[in-house]
């Protein structure tokens, strides 16, 4: 059905958030996704999939035209690259800061420094927009580990309450985005599929303003 909807959703705490906004603008799988090991799920609407995958993937279906809509956070996008997507709408969900931290009261090295990052490119631009010199260290989990260790100087993290921070001795320094979870949507999608994607962003659009009143 070349009409046919597929929405990519981010798996785990966003997509907790997510679900209740979809549900309030009338799309709600027809099974629970918490206790399924499934994948893809069917809808209430006959035309209208939802793929639950992880959030790193999400930018790159919908871009590859592999899902129609997608649910990101904002820091991906600006890792992956969302500039191709279309954003139509902020989710106001999932919000916190991506920030870089370090050790409090301990300076900077003098020349080149050390950063590590799961958000590797945004680590990269952060530092080419200042002029810095740095070595990029990819880690996947446990960042504040990276500079008690003596791994790196910095770290580039989402940053949520900054309890972990604090427990750990670090302090956020720069703010390099505020984030939250956004709409997107393939390009080619919209126009070929676009009055029934318009609808599903106008009706999202409703429950994001209903949710803040």
């Amino acid at each position: 059905m070349d009409q046919e909807i597929i929405i990519a959703l981010t798996k785990g705490r966003i997509l907790k958030e997510t679900l209740p906004l979809f549900a309030e603008a009338g799309i709600e799988p027809i099974e629970d996704i918490s206790k399924s090991r499934k994948l893809i799920f069917e809808t209430n609407q006959a035309d209208v999939r939802l793929l639950v995958i992880r959030g790193s993937d999400v930018p790159t279906y919908v871009k590859h035209g592999a899902a129609d809509i997608g649910v990101s956070g904002k820091d991906m996008l600006l890792e992956v690259g969302g500039a191709d997507l279309y954003e139509p709408l902020d989710l106001n969900i999932s919000k916190c800061r991506l920030m870089t931290a370090g050790l409090v009261g301990k300076e900077l090295p003098q020349g080149r420094i050390r950063i590590a990052s799961k958000f590797v490119n945004i680590a990269k631009q952060y530092c080419a927009e200042r002029g810095m010199q740095a070595d990029v260290i990819k880690l996947y989990g446990a960042m504040e580990l990276a500079p008690l260790m003596d791994l790196a100087d910095l770290i580039v993290d989402i940053v949520d309450t900054g309890n972990t921070l604090k427990a750990n001795g670090m302090e956020p320094i720069d703010l390099i985005a505020n984030v939250s979870s956004r709409l997107v949507v393939n390009r080619a999608a919209m126009k070929r599929k676009h009055q029934r994607i318009q609808g599903i962003i106008n009706s999202l659009s409703e429950a994001v303003k209903k949710s803040a009143e």
